[in-house]
This record gives C-alpha cells, sequence and structure tokens, in this order.
C-alpha cells in the first residue's frame, strides 16, 4: 500500500468514527467549556494579570487533550483493530494518520476553547499573529506527545487516565515557554520580545515530533 494512502486511510477511519460516536470531541469540548465556566465563577469581575490569564488558558488546553486524546489507541486494543492494522500497515503509516487526526481535535479544541476563554474573561489580543503562532506551535508540539504516548499507555488495562500523569512531566518546556508568549501576545509586545520562548516551542515541537518519529516503532510493536 501506497505510504501517503496508508495514512490517509487511517485518518479517514478515525475520522469516520469520530462522525459517528463524536466521544473524543465531545469529551474535549465539554471538559474545557466546564473548566473554563468554572474558571470565569471563580475570578469573577475581579481583574486578572496577562500572566494568570495565559496560565489558565494553557492548564485547560493541556488536560482537555489529554483526557479527550487518551482514547486514540485504547479503541484499537478494545476493538482488537490493533492487529489487523499491524498485519496491512507499517507503523509509520499509523502513527501520521493518528496525528493527523488529533491535530485536527486539538486545532478545534483550541479554537473553540480560546474564543469562549476571551468571551467569559474579556480578554483582548494585543498581538493576534504572536498570540495565533503560539497557539500553533503549541499544538503540535502537544498533539505529537500525546499521540505516542496514548500508543504507549493503550496496552495497559485502563490505561488512559494515565496520559495526563505522564504527560506533565515531558510538557513542562511547551508550558512555560507557551504561558510566556502567550503573556506578551495579551499585552501587545512584539514578536521579537518572545524569540526564546518561540524558539523553544519550535525546538520543542520539532524535537518531540522527530523523537515519535523514531520511537513508535518500538512502542507499536508487539
Amino acid at each position: 500500500m501506497d505510504w501517503f494512502a496508508g495514512a490517509w486511510a487511517i485518518f479517514r477511519k478515525d475520522l469516520r468514527i469520530e462522525l459517528r460516536s463524536r466521544y473524543a470531541a465531545n469529551t474535549l469540548l465539554l471538559f474545557a467549556l466546564g473548566a473554563l465556566l468554572l474558571i470565569a465563577f471563580a475570578i469573577g469581575p475581579q481583574p486578572v494579570s496577562a500572566r494568570v490569564r495565559a496560565a489558565l488558558l494553557w492548564i485547560v488546553l493541556l488536560f482537555a487533550a489529554s483526557i479527550g486524546l487518551g482514547r486514540s489507541f485504547v479503541a484499537e486494543y478494545e476493538g482488537r483493530t490493533a492487529l489487523l492494522l499491524r498485519l496491512h500497515t507499517r507503523a509509520s503509516m499509523v502513527f501520521a494518520g493518528k496525528l493527523l487526526f488529533n491535530l485536527g481535535l486539538v486545532a478545534l479544541l483550541t479554537l473553540v476553547a480560546t474564543g469562549v476563554f476571551m468571551l467569559l474573561l474579556g480578554t483582548s489580543v494585543g498581538s493576534p499573529g504572536l498570540f495565533a503562532g503560539t497557539l500553533a506551535l503549541g499544538a503540535l508540539g502537544l498533539t505529537s506527545v500525546t499521540t505516542l504516548l496514548s500508543a504507549l499507555v493503550a496496552r495497559a488495562s485502563g490505561g488512559g487516565p494515565l496520559l495526563p500523569v505522564l504527560l506533565l512531566p515531558l510538557l513542562v518546556p511547551l508550558l512555560v515557554s507557551g504561558v510566556g508568549a502567550t503573556r506578551k501576545a495579551l499585552l501587545g509586545q512584539r514578536w521579537i520580545t518572545a524569540q526564546d520562548e518561540l524558539l523553544t516551542l519550535v525546538g520543542f515541537a520539532g524535537a518531540t515530533l522527530s523523537a515519535a518519529v523514531l520511537l513508535f516503532d518500538y512502542v507499536w510493536a508487539e
């Protein structure tokens, strides 16, 4: 099977299942919206610094993604389709298809959660380009790590809940840099002032994606 055709077939399979069940999307969005409503209620009309707002947004994105994407590979083992995938596709095809599907879910989560966050907390963005670039790089890094770890924990019984625990220490550089760049974007600072954070996000996304590609063969193999 052609590599691109195989990866695209994995993506379409997951997309069809998701459109039928809406499990992952509902989990992502319901958790994010619930957390944002709770945050807005707890803060109330009190002014909150840009750093706190940025941290709250990234916390919501992190835990919503880890909970919603945890079943990316668990469903393959529960449905006993993992062996079929191993027989008919290469590991890199499976990873690429899953990564593309998860990236779509994280993009949807980011768009909805950010819009609701800005609306509920009355947040304005002084530098939209920096804000969008930071979220895009963070989403890519978050998706690559989550996709690899979800394959790893899927082997364990009830492995899905382990994903947030494993993710947090790995994503500390992403969270620190993401919060810093987001704060500067909210304050309207220029790109040059966030170059350290952006370089860290680019390096993290590239390193995690490369590591995931290299390690997935060993994680996916029996």
